[in-house]
C-alpha cells in the first residue's frame, strides 16, 4: 500500500486504501498524508513497456482487420446447397410414403 493511498477509519482507526474500510464497512476516513508527509523525491514510476515488435503488430493487424478469411473451396456453398437439397428431398419422399401408406 503507498502512503498516498493510505486511508485511516475514523470509526474503528483500521488503516486501509478501499473505499469503505474492511473491519467496519465505514465510509469516514482521513488521508494519512493528512499526518505524515510524503517525502519530496520523485515517485518511481514503472518502465514503459517494450515497443512491439513488426512481427507483433502484423499479427495483431491480421486479429483485428475487419475483412474475414477466405475461403478455403469456392464449391462450398454449392456442396451445402447440394447436401440441403437432398435432405429436402429425402423428407419429401418419406412424406409421400407415409401418405400412400396411410391410404391403404
Amino acid at each position: 500500500m503507498q502512503l498516498r493511498n493510505a486511508r485511516l477509519c475514523l470509526d474503528c482507526e483500521e488503516i486501509h486504501d478501499a473505499a469503505q474500510c474492511p473491519a467496519c464497512a465505514s465510509e469516514s476516513f482521513a488521508f494519512i498524508t493528512r499526518w505524515v508527509p510524503i517525502p519530496a523525491q520523485e515517485v518511481s514510476r514503472p518502465a514503459a513497456p517494450e515497443p512491439e515488435t513488426a512481427e507483433t503488430v502484423a499479427t495483431y493487424r491480421q486479429l483485428l482487420s475487419p475483412t474475414p478469411p477466405p475461403s478455403k473451396s469456392p464449391w462450398r456453398f454449392v456442396k451445402r446447397g447440394a447436401v440441403g437439397l437432398a435432405i429436402f428431398g429425402l423428407a419429401g419422399w418419406a412424406w409421400r410414403q407415409r401418405d400412400q401408406r396411410d391410404e391403404r
